[in-house]
């Protein structure tokens, strides 16, 4: 009777193997309902560092708990469209790190690239004098490095790119923040993660200028009543003039510790 032989040429596998098993693909509702560690009021704590990228000319890296993005600013540079343009255009590029998700992504750009990235645009977009660029484009890269829902990526994407911008001493009207919200039923939390965002009725995202007391883009998915939506607009302008303070704080910071 022939005995099998044992290959010790290679690593041999296991005996059995199963696939991964992901517990929040389908948590029933359970992640609105589960305990929270902060007040429904309250958002994530701010982690805002300027300066990180040095071949950039302004950069900024937030982190949000399970959220962390990287934003670099190149520019003014000179268009590389042949036709002439009075104001300046903004470029906004968002790309996802294959390891930001529960699931790895592939490494080609997608639909929820450039969707976030229309919302940075349109977030910081108004905030920028652009008309003192004419025939000249600044771009901006922001890379999600972790990604605990799209609507803090497009919160703290819009903070990074805002201090990115004025750390690279582009004129702008003032700096932009933004807060995000999540309303099932009556109930309102503000900055919720992903399985709050996958268990909520709908979600409502605020960016504006506290500074001007003006408004820069409001970006609402899914079922949500006007009364809530009001409501969610008070309680995210609240906030964001809290995390204004923190941008300029890190501005202020950075600046500071240059030789």
């Amino acid at each position: 009777m022939a005995q099998s032989t044992f290959d010790r040429r290679r690593v041999n596998g296991p005996e059995e193997s199963f696939p991964p098993m992901f517990d929040d693909e389908d948590d029933g509702g359970r992640g609105w309902t589960a305990k929270r560690c902060r007040g429904a009021e309250d958002i994530r704590p701010i982690f805002l560092q300027p300066g990180l990228v040095s071949q950039a000319n302004g950069s900024a890296y937030i982190e949000t708990e399970n959220t962390k993005l990287a934003c670099a600013v190149y520019g003014p540079r000179q268009s590389k469209t042949t036709t002439y343009s009075e104001r300046g255009r903004l470029n906004v590029e968002v790309k996802f790190a294959p390891f930001s998700c529960v699931r790895r992504r592939a490494p080609l750009r997608d639909a929820e690239d450039r969707a976030v990235a229309i919302a940075i645009h349109q977030s910081i977009v108004s905030s920028i004098c652009l008309e003192l660029f004419p025939k000249s484009t600044i771009d901006v890269f922001i890379v999600v490095i972790e990604n605990d829902g799209i609507e803090g990526c497009i919160a703290s994407g819009s903070i990074a790119a805002s201090t990115a911008l004025a750390d690279a001493g582009i004129e702008m009207l003032g700096l932009v923040a933004s807060c995000s919200a999540g309303v099932r039923g009556d109930e309102i939390r503000l900055d919720p993660v992903e399985k709050e965002v996958a268990a909520a009725d709908g979600t409502v995202i605020l960016a504006c200028m506290p500074a001007l007391s003006s408004v820069t883009n409001v970006y609402q998915s899914g079922r949500v009543s006007a009364q809530g939506a009001m409501k969610c607009m008070e309680l995210c302008q609240d906030r964001c003039i809290d995390v204004h303070a923190v941008m300029a704080q890190s501005l202020l910071s950075s600046r500071a510790s240059m030789p």
